[in-house]
């Protein structure tokens, strides 16, 4: 039944390259691959992370937060374009390091948004992407562990030393069995500070997760 509704709404809108917008059945055409190769982070290396402020173990970014890229990560998170999650998806996936470096993980948690703000936007980016990876990795999606209980104001709006006090409380825990010895993986778009990603892992480790690593699309 999920096939034939997809297939379905292919038809109605066909996939498009995100970047240029042209039909492309792979949401990213050859192309646009080739000009966004700029905006790669070198080797997309995973960091492992020694900071003792941190309480993640490691971190993987895409891309820089710069120009086009940028640019398409606004229009997909503040205007309603969530059909992007595709090529954001599509990019990830074609990767086989990046790949190596998910399927190390047992559970996804996308990192959650109030569901005032999900109301108001439709949908959690993040979410969409987490979803995709879930599915074609067969790694287990969680999205009722991490729940975002307070509507706090946006991070870009908001210099380094305010973003980490804006999300203090922010977030809380059920569910916590769920990810007691695992190898957690968080999904987010930007890495800026890294405030918002960090006070998530904070509370994943007072569930005693075995270890957490951070992906996101981008980082500033």
């Amino acid at each position: 039944m999920e096939k034939i509704i997809n297939n379905t709404l292919n038809l109605i809108y066909p996939p498009v390259c995100g970047f240029c917008q042209n039909i492309c059945k792979d949401y990213i055409c050859k192309k646009c691959s080739i000009r966004i190769k700029k905006y790669e982070i070198k080797n997309k290396n995973t960091f492992e992370v020694k900071d003792k402020t941190k309480y993640f173990d490691e971190i993987c970014s895409y891309f820089k937060y710069e120009e086009i890229i940028r640019d398409m990560l606004i229009n997909y998170k503040f205007n309603n374009k969530p059909y992007l999650y595709k090529t954001f998806s599509k990019i990830i996936l074609n990767n086989k390091k990046i790949c190596g470096f998910l399927k190390k993980y047992d559970i996804i948690i996308p990192v959650p948004i109030h569901k005032r703000r999900k109301q108001q936007r439709g949908y959690n980016q993040t979410e969409l992407i987490a979803k995709e990876i879930s599915k074609n990795l067969n790694i287990k999606i969680e999205k009722d562990i991490l729940i975002k209980s307070i509507n706090t104001r946006a991070q870009s709006e908001l210099n380094k030393k305010d973003r980490q006090c804006n999300l203090k409380g922010a977030f809380k825990l059920q569910n916590m069995q769920k990810i007691t010895n695992k190898n957690v993986l968080i999904i987010d778009d930007i890495y800026t500070t890294g405030s918002t990603v960090n006070e998530c892992s904070r509370m994943i480790k007072l569930a005693r997760a075995k270890s957490i690593g951070i992906l996101t699309i981008a980082k500033d």
